[in-house]
């Protein structure tokens, strides 16, 4: 067997899965996703411009956003894309969905980013019910759905009888008693619980060890549709086999009725863990830390990536069928089991979880992605209101906290409960790969700069910025630059041109051998380098018209309005990927340089604030955004701080030092902010001539602070005492050293007048 390949896990392949931590042996490369968002105005790809929810921004450390203005980027203007693209045109397009993307899986607990508490194992004879009863509140008929069994003038209601509604028969009580022997093999203990679908038995094995084992049966017998689907999931559950879904030993049948056999998990379930928490705060409501939450949501998703695969929909996800034990999880109670096809068999969901679309046009890849997306609100907020007001939205962000804390989060969760199936995420490897991401941020607004686990991490989508911008706002050619899908038909041939001029690189795509996506990308961008917005416009209309959902040649549309200075257009644009992509950085640092030049300073400073602080291969390029952003607004120490996050590894460090030592020479704080600016630029290689224009400013400044308010007797700028004589000769000498750099004899001249005008003269 093959070890596998995941940080930190011991397991190895079987099947082709980890027998630990259930990752796939052979990843698989990823298609494009899209979302909702109206165009820009001057957008090569559409018009009209609306404005998003505007809410209060994040805070942080030292590289915190430092206004209280609104920050979230859910209040800008967003360009068209997938089902609001057909809408705007008139058509409607479906989206075409596939399970095979391959560059986006993997799974571990916290993924190596968080802790997640360890939950104990519990003896199963410690969680059986000592009295199994249905609480009236949730007998409802198993035919039309009426409360029945309820008490009525002070009398307990029947635990079995007729729907007085109806008519059906109903009947609540548990069919097995401890002692029963199910199949000849399984010895009843007793109850564990009780769920839509059926009672829980604790057993006994008496075939194999008398291991302990969990018999699934029917609520009610009566139920048609029950009865169905227990068989149903006999036949799906015999096909299922991964370490992250609950295993199936069995079924059998006993007295009439049929009862699945499957593996005991202690732990706790993740709606145990809601109540456990809010029974701790005094039965007020204690949801989960984000990033929790996202880890262990996180973890299971390699399970619905495999039943995806084998034609299996999941359907009725919730936090009730997650089960936490140890530093592992399983997906259990798969009785809401289908197949793709399947068209007949009756459809079991829960409200507050299911998408809407269901009771229309039945289940999907993406109405599994909704009930996740749900499941994940459900484990971090105070979801009042989950089955009635927000039974299929969101709450507003200016109204929730964590959404306002975690911008990505709430934009990650936003695509996957996107009303429309196919704003959605295509598969649930694309929504893992940008959870991993929105979970990196998490940790980094939580723990700030310098976790360990931040320092860097390769994205499969963008390459990582080559550029830190310490000139200014970064161009559109210093942007991380896209990576080519190698599962593109055309990826091979693309790789061999390699033409640097944007007029020859055009002449060879024309010869491409396939017009694929990745070609046309290709040509867009020469196009943006050749300045021909004709050619960009063409090749990403065509992209668009094969698939409105593919933000790839959006992002191209936002890179081509920078480069024509249209910092709105492109801010919409970016805005509209960032929706796509909630955990890639790209669209997050893409968005905050077209904020900073369109004067959306509080939101660009917001997003430059995750990126520094999120992935090392990003945070000198937004260092210096929000240097720029707080010089602008006179905070010279969130500067400085920012400015600081530019470590010795970069080769924007010297520039980064340099910015530092000017804004403490400008800054009027006296002799120790000048010494300072001078200590900053010890052991940093500095071209000269900078170098003595710092010291020339330094020794002025300190020169003015002496004649003002007199010598600082014991301290040092560097090797100069801080008194008049020595401050003058410090200050000659500069001059001179810089006459001496000069480029032309007017400069010496100057440089000279300016060193004897300076100079201390003594007397003979």
């Amino acid at each position: 067997m093959t070890a596998c390949t995941e940080p930190g896990c011991t397991g190895t392949y079987e099947d082709g899965y980890c027998n630990v931590c259930g990752s796939p042996q052979a990843p698989t490369a990823p298609s494009g996703t899209g979302v909702t968002r109206p165009a820009s105005a001057t957008s090569l790809l559409g018009t009209g411009i609306a404005a998003g929810t505007p809410v209060t921004g994040p805070g942080g450390d030292d590289e915190r956003s430092t206004r209280t203005g609104r920050t979230s980027s859910s209040r800008l203007a967003t360009a068209a894309l997938g089902s609001a693209r057909t809408a705007a045109s008139g058509s409607r397009a479906t989206r075409t969905l596939g399970t095979g993307s391959t560059r986006l899986r993997g799974a571990r607990l916290g993924a190596g980013l968080t802790t997640v508490p360890s939950v104990p194992v519990r003896d199963p004879l410690q969680v059986v019910m000592a009295d199994p009863q249905v609480p009236e509140r949730k007998r409802f008929c198993p035919s039309c759905g009426e409360p029945v069994g309820r008490e009525r003038d002070g009398v307990p209601g029947r635990t079995k009888g007729f729907c007085p509604q109806c008519g059906s028969a109903f009947d609540f009580d548990p069919r097995l008693a401890a002692g029963d022997v199910v199949g000849g093999q399984y010895e009843v203990v007793g109850c564990l619980a009780h769920g839509g679908l059926g009672w829980i038995y604790l057993a006994r094995d008496q075939n194999v060890s008398g291991r302990w084992v969990v018999l699934k049966g029917l609520l009610n017998a009566g139920d048609a549709d029950a009865y169905a689907a227990a068989i149903a999931e006999r036949q799906f559950l015999a096909e299922v086999e991964h370490p992250l879904i609950v295993e199936i030993y069995n079924f059998v049948m006993h007295d009439g009725a049929g009862y699945t056999v499957m593996e005991y998990v202690g732990g706790r379930s993740l709606k145990e863990m809601l109540t456990e928490r809010r029974e701790a705060a005094g039965g007020t409501n204690d949801p989960l830390p984000v990033d929790h939450a996202c880890a262990l949501v996180l973890e299971v998703l390699p399970a619905f990536a495999y039943l995806h695969d084998v034609g299996l929909l999941y359907c009725d996800f919730k936090p009730d069928n997650v089960i936490q034990q140890g530093d592992a999880v399983k997906l259990i109670d798969l009785g809401g089991v289908r197949r793709v096809d399947d068209l007949q068999s009756a459809i079991f969901g829960t409200v507050g979880y299911q998408a809407p679309e269901v009771p229309e046009v039945g289940t999907s890849v993406a109405s599994d992605v909704y009930t996740i997306g749900r499941t994940l609100a459900s484990l971090v907020l105070d979801f009042r209101g989950n089955t009635t007001t927000y039974v299929a939205s969101l709450p507003p962000v200016a109204e929730t906290p964590v959404f306002q804390k975690y911008d990505s989060f709430y934009r990650l969760l936003a695509k996957a409960c996107a009303p429309d199936p196919s704003d959605r995420f295509a598969t649930v490897d694309e929504l893992r790969t940008q959870l991993l991401g929105v979970l990196r941020e998490v940790v980094a607004t939580d723990r700030g700069p310098g976790h360990p686990a931040l320092h860097s991490a390769a994205s499969v989508l963008f390459d990582a910025p080559t550029t830190d911008g310490a000139h200014g706002p970064l161009r559109w050619d210093e942007l991380p630059v896209l990576k080519v899908d190698a599962s593109d038909p055309a990826a091979g041939w693309l790789a061999g041109v390699s033409v640097s001029d944007p007029g020859q690189r055009l002449a060879a795509l024309a010869d491409a051998p396939d017009e694929t996506v990745e070609v046309r990308l290709a040509r867009a961008r020469a196009g943006v380098e050749a300045g021909r917005p004709d050619v960009v416009r063409t090749a990403l209309q065509q992209v668009l018209d094969a698939d409105p959902w593919e933000w790839r040649a959006v992002w191209l549309d936002g890179l081509a309005q920078l480069a024509a200075g249209d910092a709105v257009a492109a801010r919409a644009s970016f805005n509209a990927v960032y929706g796509q992509v909630p955990g890639e950085l790209a669209p997050k640092l893409a968005l905050a340089v077209a904020c900073e030049l369109s004067d959306e300073h509080d939101i660009a400073e917001s997003l430059y604030v995750v990126c520094a602080r999120s992935d090392a291969n990003y945070t000198a390029a937004a260092a210096f955004g929000l240097a720029r952003i707080r010089r602008r607004a006179g905070e010279l120490d969130g500067a400085l701080a920012a400015l600081d996050l530019v470590t010795p590894t970069r080769s924007s460090y010297p520039a980064a030092r340099v910015q530092r030592a000017r804004l403490l020479t400008s800054a009027g704080r006296g002799v120790p902010a000048l010494a300072d600016a001078l200590a900053g630029l010890e052991r940093v290689v500095v071209e000269p001539q900078q170098r003595v224009d710092l010291r020339i400013g330094v020794f002025e400044a300190a020169l003015s602070v002496v004649q003002r308010s007199g010598p600082a007797a014991g301290q040092r700028i560097g090797d100069v005492p801080v008194d008049e004589p020595a401050l003058r000769d410090a200050l000659e000498a500069a001059y001179r050293e810089s006459a001496s750099l000069a480029a032309t004899r007017d400069e010496r001249i100057d440089l000279v007048d300016r060193a004897n005008a300076v100079r201390r003269w003594t007397a003979w």
